[in-house]
C-alpha cells in the first residue's frame, strides 16, 4: 500500500557535516533576544511620550536607544515617529505592554548576566508598575 522511499533524506546530503553552516553561540542568540525586547519596549516609550510627554521617559529612551546600540554592534535602533491612528492611545495598555516588555528584558538580561540591562529593564518595571497604580486621592 505505501510505497518505499527510494531517495536520501534531502536533511542528511543538503547541509553535510554539521560544519558546513554557520552557528551562533548561546550569548549571541542571547543578545540578539534582548536587543528585540530592549528595541520594542523602545517603540512603546516613545508612543508613550507621543501621549504623555515625560523627562522619565525621554531619559529612559535615550538609555533604551544606547543598550540596543551596544547589543546591535554599535548600530542605533529604528526609530519611526509615532503615527497618528486617528484614536488616542490608551495609557494603561502601552504602560501593561511596556511592563511586560520590560519584564521578557529582565529575565533574558539576567541569564545573559548582562547587568546594565538588567537594571536598565527593573528600573523600567518599576516606572511602568507606578504608572499603572491607581492614584489615591488625599484626604481634605
Amino acid at each position: 500500500m505505501y510505497e518505499p522511499i527510494r531517495t536520501k533524506s534531502v536533511h542528511s546530503t543538503m547541509a553535510g557535516t554539521p560544519d558546513d553552516f554557520p552557528h551562533r553561540s548561546r550569548e549571541e542568540e542571547l543578545d540578539i533576544q534582548l536587543a528585540g525586547h530592549l528595541a520594542a519596549l523602545l517603540a512603546v516609550t516613545d508612543e508613550l511620550r507621543v501621549s504623555a510627554p515625560s523627562a522619565d521617559l525621554d531619559a529612559a529612551a535615550e538609555r533604551l536607544g544606547e543598550q540596543v546600540a551596544r547589543l546591535r554592534g554599535g548600530r542605533t535602533p529604528a526609530r519611526a515617529p509615532a503615527a497618528t491612528t486617528g484614536r488616542e492611545p490608551d495609557p494603561a495598555a502601552l504602560h501593561g505592554r511596556a511592563h511586560a516588555l520590560a519584564g521578557r528584558a529582565l529575565v533574558v538580561a539576567a541569564s545573559r548576566a548582562d547587568t546594565a540591562a538588567a537594571i536598565l529593564a527593573a528600573e523600567r518595571m518599576d516606572a511602568h508598575t507606578a504608572a499603572l497604580r491607581p492614584r489615591t486621592l488625599a484626604p481634605h
